[in-house]
């Protein structure tokens, strides 16, 4: 079975002369321990598409299941539940927030789990050392350089150990030495088992992926794995 399918997903903003179809009649599957982007120009309808698969959003028309369980049949909290169990979110902003120490950073998450501070603490500073940044623990995110701060978000979002990592142009705001390392440790997450989608418009970012989804105009165009 499938961990995430989607079938004939459309998503329609607006209604009459402003009605939009950010996506249309999109159907794909992505397997446990794939490592797939998602890749298309400035409103192609990927970002939509993420915002889908991370249970941000939901659909006008179609079906999204995922792990077996379809998601629009879910109520709010539920919905809640799997963003913050099942899902670890990187942004290309990374959205720290800036009073905060790294390790408070990455602790946010677990918060909302209900974890103890000792718990928390240790996760955290875990994740922080499997990014290699055991010695930040205490920098805030004005202390830290782009990358360190990606590499921040990267720990806060595995920090839970979710199953998926969903990757928002992971590599956008980064010079192409911090993007590769940012890369690496994504593929050696997937490598430990984690399902990692990445969103982009880089065209090289997405010939490294095993497997690249092409969106235009809310429309898959292409669907190409590594031989």
């Amino acid at each position: 079975m499938p961990l995430i399918e989607l079938k004939n997903i459309t998503r329609i903003y607006g209604d009459g002369e402003n009605r939009v179809a950010a996506l249309e009649d999109v159907s794909l599957t992505i397997n446990r321990g794939e490592l797939v982007a998602i890749a298309g120009a400035s409103g192609s309808g990927k970002s939509t598409l993420m915002n889908m698969l991370g249970c941000l959003d939901t659909q006008t028309s179609g079906e999204y299941r995922l792990d077996g369980v379809s998601v629009q049949e879910l109520n709010d909290r539920e919905l809640t539940r799997i963003r913050n169990k099942e899902i670890g979110f990187i942004f290309q902003n990374f959205n720290l927030i800036p009073s905060l120490t790294a390790e408070e950073n990455v602790e946010l998450p677990l918060i909302y789990r209900g974890l103890s501070p000792n718990v928390r603490r240790e996760l955290a500073i875990h994740a922080l050392e499997k990014v290699s940044l055991g010695h930040r623990v205490n920098h805030r995110p004005s202390q830290m350089s782009g990358g360190q701060q990606q590499r921040v978000a990267i720990a806060r979002a595995i920090a839970s150990e979710p199953p998926i990592i969903l990757a928002d142009e992971p590599t956008g705001n980064l010079d192409s030495k911090c993007g590769a390392e940012v890369m690496r440790i994504l593929y050696d997450l997937n490598a430990q088992g984690k399902t990692v989608i990445i969103i982009t418009h880089d065209d090289n970012i997405a010939a490294q992926a095993a497997r690249c989804i092409h969106i235009h105009d809310g429309r898959v165009y292409s669907d190409k794995a590594e031989p």
